[in-house]
């Protein structure tokens, strides 16, 4: 079977940064997830596969350099003594040649009453993504939002243990209580007893005496969490809020992945938006201008106020009105606002009319 290009399936370069594949994965990951309307659940998996590879600094090496992530055992093709340097008395192992040989020679310590790693045994959950949309009135004033989303979330039945706390445990049969089982692999060296988790229990050496019935013993279920936040004023579109530990639970005690609120300020029938700046177009007529005439304006607060068209102004020129944009994203300072005179033209006038601007186009 011919491996997946993990870069192809999130969409980066071979050169993209952690943060640039982490993006990418979030992303995806958001367009993708089953529980969304036109999720695609194959897609979805692809893409957390490439990224448990690619997220992840030793594998993302390995795969780099061989196409694909070994499991304790050596590459096939090239030179099978790369790495090793059989100078002096006895060889050395050059850990730059990108293969961890710590699961290759942990079967060897095992075998001669050696200890073996402790595994992992439990899952972290995975970080979600929420994209939110506010009015460019709520990124000025700042909003409060409670929203709810589906995730996998602690099991209120076992508190996330998975089993009944107090029917407590017992070794497992399986590992004999350590946690990890020997699996016979053939490698480059020989035959070797390669010490893996044990898939019954997880690597935690024990089995619950009364599994969970709700949870089957992960700890977590399928449900809704709701989560309360805040959005300061002067937010732009498209910026990504942190909440710490409220995405998706673990499993088995597991820590809670992260939720990443994604701000979209949606468009305003008024008002355009560059950075912290506001840019409007008002509608004016001729006697306002030749009269010098206050002409009424409200800015994104909700404010009236009035301006003059000075003497002498170019209706084709923006009059900046400072402090009367958005808040500076952080700050007490606000940006300016730019006002465009829109210079209307009555579509008729009369003969009376038409004889005055006659007598007065001499003295204008």
């Amino acid at each position: 079977m011919e491996p997946k290009d993990y870069y192809k399936v999130l969409g980066v370069s071979r050169g993209a940064s952690e943060d640039e594949i982490k993006k990418a994965y979030r992303k995806l990951a958001h367009q993708y997830h089953p529980d969304k309307q036109g999720g695609d659940e194959k897609k979805f998996k692809e893409v957390n596969e490439a990224y448990q590879v690619l997220g992840n600094k030793e594998k993302k090496t390995q795969y780099d350099q061989f196409g694909r992530v070994f499991e304790g055992g050596m590459p096939g093709g090239g030179n099978p003594f790369e790495g090793f340097d059989f100078g002096g008395s006895g060889f050395r192992w050059n850990a730059g040649a990108g293969v961890d040989m710590n699961d290759i020679f942990e079967g060897i310590f095992e075998q001669f009453g050696g200890g073996g790693r402790k595994r992992q045994t439990y899952t972290q959950g995975t970080d979600v993504e929420i994209v939110q949309d506010i009015s460019l009135e709520e990124a000025f004033h700042g909003v409060t939002r409670e929203i709810g989303f589906k995730t996998n979330v602690l099991c209120e039945t076992c508190k996330g243990l998975g089993y009944a706390k107090e029917k407590g445990q017992k070794d497992c049969t399986k590992c004999g209580g350590r946690g990890e089982i020997r699996v016979e692999r053939r490698t480059f060296f020989g035959q070797f007893a390669q010490v893996q988790q044990c898939p019954d229990c997880f690597g935690s050496g024990k089995i619950p005496n009364a599994p969970c019935h709700l949870c089957k013993g992960r700890g977590r279920v399928f449900g809704t969490r709701t989560v309360r936040f805040s959005i300061a004023p002067g937010v732009e579109d498209g910026q990504v809020i942190k909440i710490a530990g409220v995405g998706e639970t673990g499993e088995r005690g597991g820590g809670n992945g992260d939720c990443y609120i994604v701000v979209r300020v949606k468009p305003h029938p008024q008002f355009t938006r560059r950075k912290s700046d506001l840019y409007l177009t008002k509608e004016v007529r001729v006697r306002e201008v030749l009269l010098e005439k206050e002409i009424e304006l409200g800015d994104i607060s909700g404010e009236q106020f009035t301006v003059t068209i000075p003497r002498g102004f170019s209706l084709q020129e923006k009059m900046k009105i400072a402090h009367r944009g958005m808040p500076k994203f952080g700050s007490s300072a606000r940006g300016d606002l730019y006002v465009t005179f829109d210079l209307r033209v009555p579509k008729h006038i009369s003969g009376r009319t038409r004889k005055l601007l006659e007598e007065l186009e001499g003295e204008l």
